[in-house]
């Protein structure tokens, strides 16, 4: 059977934050959320050799979730096939009620990804996981950071860990690694990866997602002055001093 394998710095940067945050254990059954996109290729391939390097068991099912635009996902199921990933596509109509339910000139992504997100939740409950692996990095991460701070007055980022409602427990093995490993893994791979075309965005008249551009162009340009500014940030998000925040119940002495 074919494979891939990610190289020794997402290998090596994959083992060292499930060690630290204990993500992936023994016998979990893990749901992965397949976009086609870089980030979840990089993921699928990273946990199918992390699966053969862990000294314990676990297993995953590649999902794919289908808005209803008319998407062709079959050079998508040809590579999980090749490469022996279990993958199954879900299709939803999604898009419709989008055209329903999103305003002339409204944000959409919200809409998009709590849609997308409930799908992945009910398909990993009805396939026993117990988990669900989603794709963020560390650049999703800052920029979330820095959306939340400048747009909604938060210090608030991305987790690579938390529980939700439902009782699932959600992890992001790639949240310590940069974007453009990713971007470097499937380009030096030749893998045909998903990008902005398949965007519900680009078939409704709505409002870009600006904000998140904005945080990129920002955050480059401050890695530009300051090289360091990840390897920062990274460490930052693990030393949090709440008490040198404005929160009045500290204040209460």
């Amino acid at each position: 059977m074919a494979s891939i394998v990610p190289s020794k710095k997402i290998m090596s940067k994959l083992g060292k934050t499930n060690a630290e945050f204990e993500l992936i254990q023994e016998g979990d059954k893990i749901l992965v959320g397949l976009s086609g996109g870089k980030d979840s290729l990089t993921m699928i391939h990273a946990m199918k050799e992390q699966l053969r390097r862990a000294p314990f068991k676990f297993e995953f099912l590649a999902v794919t979730i289908g808005y209803g635009m008319g998407e062709n996902f079959d050079e998508l199921v040809k590579h999980c096939k090749e490469y022996d990933i279990p993958h199954i596509v879900h299709n939803t109509n999604t898009y419709e009620l989008a055209e329903e339910k999103i305003r002339k000139n409204s944000s959409f992504c919200s809409f998009f990804s709590r849609m997308r997100r409930g799908y992945l939740y009910s398909i990993a409950l009805e396939n026993g996981c117990n988990k669900v692996a989603l794709g963020h990095h560390m650049d999703d991460a800052a920029e979330s950071f820095f959306m939340n701070f400048i747009y909604n007055g938060q210090l608030r980022s991305l987790a690579p860990k938390y529980k939700a409602e439902n009782g699932l427990i959600v992890i992001r093995p790639l949240i310590q690694m940069r974007e453009r490993q990713l971007r470097a893994f499937v380009e030096d791979n030749g893998i045909n990866a998903i990008g902005d075309e398949a965007c519900p965005a680009m078939r409704f008249d709505v409002k870009m997602p600006y904000a998140r551009a904005k945080m990129k162009d920002m955050l480059a340009n401050m890695e530009d002055e300051f090289p360091s500014l990840f390897t920062s940030l990274n460490a930052s998000f693990k030393n949090i001093s709440q008490d040198s925040f404005f929160d009045k119940e500290k204040f209460s002495l």
